[in-house]
């Protein structure tokens, strides 16, 4: 381990680290704009610079490699100096348009500039105009006068999601961030994650853009659901003290948008684009309304009915949900796993057009805690098992499931979060929360396990599974 000397401190450096990966790793922040943990070194924005000392020069900190005894200044005047220099060019022909920018409060530039810089521009000419607005993909519009050159973007799909689908084209001032002609970003499963990557506003969600500021929002960890990888991930929604009290009030409490929150044994830094949709999963018309053969009724009733179908049931099965969480299984194995003859069942299958799996991140299997459910319960239903002659009553909990494969004359107990024409074909259906209003917890493909957290409440006529369970047994233990 080579031992350099940043500002005059000893620094214990790791082999093949870089100066600024040494210095980030101990405490010394040296600003940056185009380095990447996760990509290749393209030392285009030149802010990360240093000083030897006793040269007279800086030199760039991403691609410096360190040297036993080597001795860098990270604040020196003429560090000051340079650095300043190039944040002014950095905004030579930088837009002043920080309070219209999704990206304001989250900007490199506007930190740096603040920071590193804070003069007005030293020059008289006007700023060089670009294309505004330039459709990347239908997720993504790019502002080329906010882009600083960085080229994250395109080192991105060439180096991480291997579409290759961007490039620099022209060069000097008239240099262009571009789609490739013939590989569409829209066929990149991961282009969103550019979004992030990009240190300025120059990369814009056609989702997000306008929506909201993102002092307004707070972000809570959760998982998503969308294969079996389980990439952990933050939902941004409003904060309660910002909150909206004129205008829709379902705006306090939908997911405005949905970032990766780094984890090196599952996902990394980067998440597919399906993640950054979980507001089409979760924000479905939900089922709040208990029922009894499609009547409305009570929830206790309804717990009461479903206690009744199973104490009078001589063999019930149960089709375990693959979006339960750990502790959901926990609860229904202790409380109910004794009574029912217990399937795993798959709650949701590839969409036309879904890219099945890949090497990266994404899997064939699209439910996330699949593994701790068979750990739980060892058989599945594949789609093709037939349920016995003589089965009569079967427990649906989650989607997923054809009824048409339902034994005749079987009575149904259906546990359902979204509206479907199956709830009211249920003999009893008890609405049940969604991820986003409970807590717990998810064990992908590999074993790792992850945590999410609640965002909103739930209604009040709507039962968490993990408490549905224990009641449902608690009741029946009361009248048996």
């Amino acid at each position: 381990m080579p031992e350099i000397y940043i500002n005059g401190q000893s620094v214990q450096a790791e082999l093949n680290q870089s100066v600024l990966q040494a210095a980030l790793a101990h405490g010394f922040y040296i600003p940056y704009f185009c380095w990447h943990p996760e990509l290749s070194v393209a030392g285009n924005c030149r802010i990360c610079c240093v000083q030897v000392e006793g040269r007279s020069w800086v030199e760039i900190a991403c691609n410096m490699p360190v040297t036993e005894g080597l001795r860098v200044l990270t604040d020196s005047d003429t560090v000051k100096a340079y650095r300043k220099s190039i944040m002014q060019l950095m905004t030579l022909n930088h837009p002043v348009d920080c309070g219209i920018c999704d990206k304001a409060g989250e900007c490199k530039l506007q930190d740096y500039h603040y920071k590193y810089n804070g003069s007005p521009s030293l020059s008289r000419d006007a700023k060089v105009r670009s294309t505004k607005f330039h459709a990347l993909s239908e997720r993504i519009v790019l502002d080329n006068e906010r882009c600083i050159l960085c080229s994250r973007c395109v080192r991105f799909t060439r180096e991480i999601s291997k579409s290759n689908a961007l490039g620099i084209t022209q060069r000097g001032d008239a240099s262009l961030v571009r789609a490739a002609e013939d590989r569409p970003l829209d066929a990149d499963p991961y282009s969103d994650n550019i979004i992030d990557l990009c240190p300025v506003g120059a990369l814009l969600s056609r989702q997000f853009l306008y929506k909201s500021r993102v002092w307004y929002l707070k972000p809570t960890p959760s998982v998503c659901p969308g294969c079996a990888r389980g990439c952990t991930v933050q939902i941004w929604h409003r904060k309660p003290e910002w909150k909206l009290n004129v205008l829709d009030p379902r705006q306090n409490v939908r997911i405005e948008r949905v970032t990766p929150l780094e984890n090196p044994q599952v996902n990394g830094p980067w998440i597919c684009n399906k993640g950054r949709d979980l507001a089409q999963i979760f924000e479905r018309p939900r089922a709040k309304q208990a029922m009894q053969k499609g009547e409305p009724v009570e929830l206790p009733s309804a717990i009461e009915a479903a206690r009744r179908l199973i104490e009078g049931a001589m063999r019930p099965v149960a089709l375990v949900s693959s979006w339960g969480s750990n502790e959901e299984l926990d609860a229904f194995k202790q409380a109910l796993g004794g009574r029912f003859a217990a399937l795993v069942k798959q709650d949701w299958v590839p969409q036309p057009g879904e890219r099945l799996d890949d090497d990266l991140l994404i899997r064939a299997d699209k439910n996330p805690n699949t593994a701790a459910a068979r750990a739980s319960f060892p058989q599945q239903d594949n789609g093709e098992r037939a349920f016995a002659a003589d089965t009569d009553l079967v427990l649906i909990w989650g989607e997923g499931f054809d009824f048409a494969r339902l034994p005749a004359g079987a009575k149904i107990i259906f546990l359902n979060a979204y509206l479907q024409p199956e709830n009211g074909h249920a003999d009893v259906f008890i609405p049940i929360s969604i991820q986003t209003e409970r807590r717990g917890h998810y064990t992908n493909f590999q074993g790792a396990v992850s945590a999410f957290q609640p965002c909103f409440p739930k209604p009040a006529s709507v039962a968490d599974a993990e408490t549905l369970f224990a009641a449902i047994a608690a009741t029946e233990s009361a009248h048996a």
